[in-house]
């Protein structure tokens, strides 16, 4: 009797708990409003937070809602008046009167009381449009700007600027979105506007621009949780499309802590999910499924909506692991939930979630797709004309065709080419219909666009009205000071002075910048030079050789020649301009090159192109046409006179990380030996070609710092044979 008496006991004790449990974390929405204690004037734009993490302000009227739990503390900030604490104890309204706030003053630092008042309507009522029409929205906005007048309270008109960029963003004209955001901070820098600006630059994928703007956030200090979290979560994502993985999870785990610690259980999902995105894009598929498995458990808790979504992102990591078993049996889940709710509940908007929208035809599909990967063909038919039926009820063309293509090939694979032909017939016909669709989108977008256009040309409009307006502001100010400060000439005097020194020491500094820039446009002017005797100097040599073949009446091979001629020449001409080009392009113009003159003296050398392995060749860069004077005058001067066959080599050799060594050898009859066979006439001109390698190498390096290098050795120690290293570093 006694141990049916302690267990009544235990479990009447733990069910108090939970039920202490369960009102400690009950949440509910409480209304208020801020007032000044001795005029009962409303206060708008007051922060009001909570240590939850949840964020709103007050309206006009000093109004405001927020949803709470019970024992959450209210944190009330505003620039010009103390800040106050309150602890949430039940859903009653809350009245917060704020003693010595002066409205008047405040009304003075504003065009006017009643403007701030309808600057405010305004923006609510940009707001309210934004998801319906964004021409109302943005009108709205225009009269809000308006509203202010000349002289524009920079924080009232920041807030009009950042409305502006929430609406663009909405509707993803990111570029736009960007200038307003800037905009904003410009008239007033805040948190929000700034943390709306990184996330505007990573959906438009600047990341770099992003974490430029969010980087500078995290020094400070007293920022909302959420606002903390939220920050943490853009870092990863724009460390995250900079591939930076590592970084990327470092910061999600950051926010993971803060949202854990502040109870923000949306942001503790996302950022579960997040993390095992990042996982997945490195193959790390443990830590992924781990972190997915928290995020299905914790997004069960959620709205249904939130769950359903992040069952289909789980089920598309499945099938890019090939699990399809997994994917199919979590689809189908999906499918059941999706199916008992009601259709609102379900729709959302696919760009704000970066997702695919989610819809009964769109899971049917990928569930067909996941059987015909396992070569299921019959369990795969049910779901893809389940997926056609639907997707032809919701007019949803892009899964309709998809799924129709996919039945067509499906019935092709199992050899029933009738089925196979009728359904290829629909899908045809879906083509057609898609394809009215998109010309119409298109012409509604270009209509949008032209709208849109014409829209921000009249908040522009007025914004450089403002400014200007400010700028006579200005002005008259400068005159009055000028007038002011006429009786402190002699002080000038000094002033002039000085000012004369500084500026010989500018015009000495710009004096030595324009010699610099001289040098640099006669470096250009001389490289230019060269590379025009280059390109000349190289068909010469070629038209020789084409000269030869015609002269033995070898037709044949005188058009080969001559065609692969033409393209090597069309390759040396488009990169006759650049002082550098890729090694990789360089390479193939030698070997296209060495294989002509192999072509005309096929019984004097053979060659090899030998490439280490390691070497990244695309990560180097050349001067275009370097090398192949070089290996002209191994092929000319040295092997040609060879008695018995010769071999040249060409070889590319990593040196360090970021220097690679390409060397040229050939057994050839050696420098000394070629320089006693040339004619009279020969020793008195020197070869063009080396001549303008050695002026573009010594001008490329005092350009360049040192970037070539070349050496030429005697391959043997008789003189025989010619050897060229040629040192190449990276920029």
């Amino acid at each position: 009797m006694k141990r049916v008496i302690y267990i009544f006991l235990i479990l009447l004790l733990s069910n108090n708990i939970s039920n202490g449990q369960q009102q400690q974390t009950e949440r509910v929405e409480v209304k208020g409003s801020v007032l000044a204690k001795e005029s009962y004037v409303p206060i708008s734009g007051v922060a009001i937070s909570t240590d939850g993490g949840a964020y709103t302000e007050t309206n006009n009227l000093g109004e405001f809602k927020i949803t709470v739990a019970i024992g959450d503390e209210l944190v009330i900030r505003k620039a010009d008046i103390e800040t106050l604490r309150y602890v949430i104890k039940n859903d009653e309204d809350i009245k917060v009167l704020v003693a010595g706030y002066d409205g008047d003053s405040v009304s003075k630092r504003s065009a006017s009381k009643s403007g701030i008042s309808m600057h405010q309507s305004f923006l609510d009522s940009a707001i309210q449009y934004k998801r319906e029409n964004i021409e109302k929205s943005i009108d709205f906005i225009s009269q809000s700007i308006s509203e202010l007048g000349a002289n524009a309270n920079k924080k009232e008109l920041a807030k009009s600027l950042s409305t502006l960029g929430e609406v663009y963003q909405y509707y993803q004209q990111y570029d736009l979105a960007i200038s307003s955001f800037k905009d904003a901070q410009s008239a007033n820098k805040t948190t929000r506007t700034a943390l709306l600006l990184g996330r505007v630059y990573i959906l438009n994928k600047d990341f770099n621009n992003a974490r430029n703007t969010l980087v500078p956030l995290l020094e400070i200090k007293n920022m909302i949780p959420y606002q903390r979290t939220e920050l943490y979560e853009l870092l990863g994502d724009a460390f995250k499309g900079k591939n930076e993985i590592n970084t990327a999870v470092s910061y999600y785990e950051e926010g993971l802590k803060v949202a854990d610690k502040n109870q923000i259980t949306p942001k503790v999902t996302d950022l579960n999910s997040k993390i095992a995105d990042a996982y997945a894009k490195v193959g790390r598929t443990v830590e992924a499924e781990g972190y997915f498995n928290n995020s299905l458990k914790l997004a069960s808790k959620e709205a249904p909506q939130r769950a359903i979504q992040e069952k289909e992102k789980v089920a598309d990591f499945y099938n890019d692991k090939s699990r399809y078993d997994e994917e199919i049996q979590l689809r189908k889940n999906t499918l059941s939930e999706l199916n008992s709710l009601p259709a609102p509940i379900v729709a959302q908007k696919s760009n704000s979630t970066g997702l695919d929208s989610i819809s009964s035809q769109r899971i049917n599909y990928k569930i067909g797709r996941a059987y015909i990967a396992q070569d299921k063909y019959e369990e795969a038919i049910p779901y893809l004309e389940k997926s056609i039926v639907e997707a032809g009820l919701e007019d949803d063309l892009v899964v309709q065709k998809d799924a129709t293509r996919k039945l067509s090939e499906l019935y092709e694979s199992k050899g029933d080419f009738t089925k196979a032909y009728e359904t290829y017939q629909d899908y045809v016909a879906v083509v057609d219909t898609l394809y009215v669709r998109k010309e119409q989108e298109i012409s509604q977008a270009a209509r949008f666009n032209r709208e849109i256009s014409l829209k921000q040309s009249r908040i522009s409009g007025l914004e450089q009205e403002r400014e200007l307006s400010q700028s006579k502001y200005d002005l008259a100010v400068t005159e009055q000071q000028l007038v002011q400060e006429s009786v402190k000439r002699q002080q000038w005097v000094i002033y002039s002075l000085v000012a004369g020194l500084i500026l010989m020491g500018v015009a000495a500094f710009f004096f030595y910048r324009s010699n610099q820039q001289q040098k640099l446009a006669n470096n250009l002017l001389a490289l230019k030079s060269l590379r025009s005797q280059m390109n000349p100097h190289f068909i010469f040599n070629a038209l020789n050789s084409v000269n030869n073949y015609i002269a033995k009446s070898d037709e044949r091979s005188a058009n080969r020649f001559l065609s692969e001629f033409s393209t090597l020449m069309r390759s040396v001409l488009e990169n006759s301009e650049e002082d550098f080009i890729p090694l990789s392009k360089e390479l193939e113009l030698l070997e296209l090159y060495v294989k002509l003159e192999h072509s005309r003296f096929p019984d004097k050398f053979d060659y090899s192109l030998d490439i280490d392995e390691n070497i990244d060749v695309a990560a180097f860069e050349i001067p275009p046409m370097l090398l192949q004077p070089y290996i002209e005058n191994a092929i000319w001067h040295g092997l040609r006179y060879k008695e018995t066959k010769g071999y040249l080599n060409i070889e590319v050799i990593s040196k360090q990380e970021d220097c690679i060594q390409i060397v040229i050898s050939d057994n050839g009859i050696g420098r000394k030996k070629s320089a006693r066979l040339k004619t009279q006439n020969q020793k008195k001109q020197k070869s063009k070609g080396m001549g303008n390698i050695k002026k573009r190498v010594a001008i490329l390096n005092d350009m360049y710092k040192d970037r070539v290098d070349v050496a030429i050795t005697d391959l043997e120690n008789d003189g025989s044979g010619t050897k060229v290293i040629l040192t190449l570093k990276k920029d």
